[in-house]
This record gives structure tokens, sequence and C-alpha cells, in this order.
């Protein structure tokens, strides 16, 4: 079994708990406006890598991740979903935690299965809100939210990440909106709010893309601190 893969990195300290070797896959199904990495988007864009040839890559940065492990991100990794599953089953074979970094887009009648194998979902929520997450995305959050309905009911362990926009998720309605939502979920250990950024914006230029946030400028300080002390309100796990 292969599958395409965009890029590698050797020492992630974000994406889960400890030191993470990460594997991003390529292919996505959403068109999020704030994207720092539209290259990621289709699924023939990367290279093709079996399963045995990224457990090589990975094998001699074991003693470095094993308070850690792996995480598999994107792009969407669910949009590979049967490789994904094989390459999890396979590290888990060499006693590696994974996590799976995932806008859970796809119906959970085809994610399940992987969902079940990974030890950690770190989640990424675009809106509460189905009629701006389909501004920011272009596609409704019902997979989204059935999938964290699913997380719960097997006490899947799950780490919320919401980018914070200004003018579209930056708002205090919103915000609130979103704890109160979360607030149900035994499941959610912790929520991180990551600050809206233009780093990738030169991608979007060089693939002859339209990037409608050039105006748009990173929240301030003050701002991420109320958007926090709002789910800090809530009882929920912020991260700080």
């Amino acid at each position: 079994m292969k599958g395409y893969i965009h890029s590698f990195e050797s020492f992630g300290a974000v994406d889960g708990p400890g030191v993470r070797y990460v594997v991003f896959m390529q292919g996505c199904p959403l068109r999020c406006q704030y994207c720092h990495n539209p290259d990621t988007w289709k699924l023939k864009g990367g290279q093709q890598y079996t399963v045995k040839q990224v457990v090589e890559k990975i094998k001699p940065y074991i003693n470095y991740v094993k308070e850690g492990g792996v995480t598999i991100s994107g792009g969407e990794p669910l949009v590979q979903k049967d490789f994904v599953l094989a390459l999890i089953k396979a590290l888990h074979k060499l006693n590696i935690h994974v996590a799976i970094d995932t806008a859970a887009s796809l119906p959970l009648s085809l994610t399940k299965k992987v969902l079940d194998e990974a030890d950690l979902i770190l989640l990424d929520i675009k809106a509460v809100d189905d009629e701006l997450h389909k501004e920011i995305t272009g596609t409704t959050n019902k997979n989204t939210f059935e999938s964290l309905d699913y997380l719960e009911s097997i006490k899947k362990p799950v780490w919320i990440r919401h980018v914070i926009v200004p003018n579209l998720t930056l708002t205090e309605e919103r915000l609130i909106q979103l704890a109160k939502k979360l607030k149900s979920y035994t499941c959610v250990q912790q929520v991180d709010l990551l600050p809206f950024h233009k780093l990738g914006e030169y991608k979007w230029e060089m693939l002859g893309l339209e990037y409608k946030l050039t105006n748009t400028l990173a929240p301030k300080m003050e701002e991420i601190e109320k958007a926090k002390n709002i789910f800090e309100a809530f009882d929920l796990p912020i991260v700080k």
C-alpha cells in the first residue's frame, strides 16, 4: 500500500504530547481561507511512500520520540484513511503513541476505524456555526461534530484546535458559542486557540490562488487573552 506524503518533520513540539515525529499527508477536501499549506490540497501533489518506507524513516528517531510519539497530519490525513490506518497499526507494533491531526471533514462511516486505532485525536474545529464554517472552508461542519460525538462515545482523548481570526472566528459571541458546545464533552482534554497568521500567504501566490485575508491582521495579545478567558470561564482546559 502506498500513500502520498507532503513532508516529514523529525522534531515536532506542538503536535501532541512530548516530542513528535510528524508525517504530513497530501490531500484535503477543505479550502480554508487561512490555510498555510495549500500545497497539500491535491492528493497526488506529494511523493509516494509505502507504509514500510515511512516506518523506516521514523525508526532512527524512536529514542527521541519514546516519551512523545508520531503525529499524522496534513492536509487532511483521513483522505488517505486506509494508508493511515495501516501506518498506525505498524507504529503500534513498535509501541509508538500515534496522534491524528484532523478536521474530521469526511463522513464518520469512512473514518471510524482510524479514529478507533489512534491514541489521540487533535481535532481542528473551524467554526461551530455551520454558515460560518461554509464561509471559511467551503463545506459544512456536520462530519466534524458527528466525529466528535463518536469520540465522546468511545472515550477517545481529544485535543481541540481552533484558529482565531479577526472578523471571522474572533468575536465574543462565536467564542462563547464554541465554549458552550465543548463544555459537554468529557473527552476534550485541552483546547488550544491558535492565533491567525499569514506565514503561508506566499504559497497561495505561488499556486496562483486568491488569498482573501491579505488585509487581515494577526490578533493582538490582549485579544488572545480575552478569548482564552472565555473558555476558562466555562471551566475548559485551555492551553496557556
